[in-house]
């Protein structure tokens, strides 16, 4: 099996208006390995999807989420269209894991995001389990190699693990810390019973600033919108994780471990509204959605909206 593959057409779809009423009729899929990119008109928003749950095996979680892309794109197709007509959005197909070699993926990965980002796009990424944080920031690291890079992740967990053996779902953002000098890192809707004493100690001596789930919330959101904006002040760039586990399980049962004291999608949509208006957010990520345990795909229609609503706040 290779390791990436082009995105097939035939995901795309929805109702035909043949005047881009709705996303799948603005969407143009792409070979990142042998077609040439398209030029960035004005806002070019490239999608790629992490076909990968093999960190959350590691993590001994429930596989399922390198279904997710697909499933993502599925429920992102039928959606209505209200962006400018100069936007495009290109797929740029997915990269899969071959033979439990994390590691390789996430070297591939890191390659094709930089690639993206050097041609100028804002890249959407669909996971696929939380590891490919770790690919990610490294890809964006390596496009922008001399800028502070913060991180603001959306989740219930640090996922601050310390590698015992190997990384996984649950190590990406101490693998970070760790090969940095600078580490600024955000959590928003942090559970104390989703991360154990170790965690939190790990969390004090990084200094990673967090904000706990029962403070993330809409009615707390001028707070939270201090904090938010202090974190963004004295950085270069943003890349922003939403890990669909952070938000309760009446809004995303379709996880590896849903919780239903997750935050709500009112204060998740303020922030990531308040974080693409800042100007200083390149690249983004939704990860860790599970097909294999979505209630009638409650949890990818989630994740589709999530993207779109990024693509309609992002500064053309």
């Amino acid at each position: 099996m290779s390791i990436y593959k082009k995105t097939d057409v035939n995901i795309w779809t929805g109702r035909i208006s043949n005047d881009q009423l709705y996303l799948h009729e603005k969407v143009t899929c792409i070979d990142l390995e042998n077609d040439e990119l398209p030029k960035n008109k004005n806002t070019t928003f490239a999608l790629l999807g992490y076909a990968c749950d093999e960190g959350v095996r590691r993590n001994s979680g429930r596989i399922g989420s390198a279904l997710a892309p697909d499933t993502i794109r599925k429920m992102m197709g039928s959606l209505s269209n209200h962006l400018n007509n100069e936007v495009q959005i290109i797929d740029t197909g997915n990269i899969f894991c071959n033979k439990n070699d994390l590691e390789q993926t996430q070297s591939y990965t890191l390659d094709k995001i930089s690639q993206l980002l050097n041609n100028k796009y804002f890249t959407i990424i669909f996971g696929g389990s939380h590891d490919l944080a770790y690919a990610h920031y490294n890809g964006i690291k390596k496009h922008k190699p001399n800028t502070t890079i913060g991180i603001i992740n959306l989740d219930a967990h640090f996922d601050l693990r310390k590698i015992k053996t190997e990384g996984n779902s649950g190590t990406p953002f101490y693998q970070i810390a760790k090969e940095n000098d600078r580490f600024n890192y955000l959590c928003l809707g942090i559970q104390e019973e989703s991360n154990n004493k170790e965690l939190f100690k790990t969390a004090n001596e990084l200094k990673v600033q967090y904000i706990k789930n029962t403070d993330f919330t809409f009615e707390n959101k001028k707070h939270v919108f201090t904090i938010i904006n202090r974190f963004i002040a004295p950085l270069d760039l943003v890349y922003l994780t939403i890990d669909l586990d952070g938000f309760s399980s009446a809004y995303a049962p379709g996880v590896s471990a849903p919780s239903p004291f997750g935050f709500s999608s009112d204060i998740a949509m303020a922030v990531i509204e308040q974080i693409c208006k800042s100007g200083k957010l390149i690249s983004t990520d939704i990860v860790e959605l599970n097909p294999k345990y979505d209630i009638d795909n409650c949890t990818a229609r989630l994740s589709a909206r999530l993207a779109y609503y990024i693509m309609k706040f992002i500064p053309s």
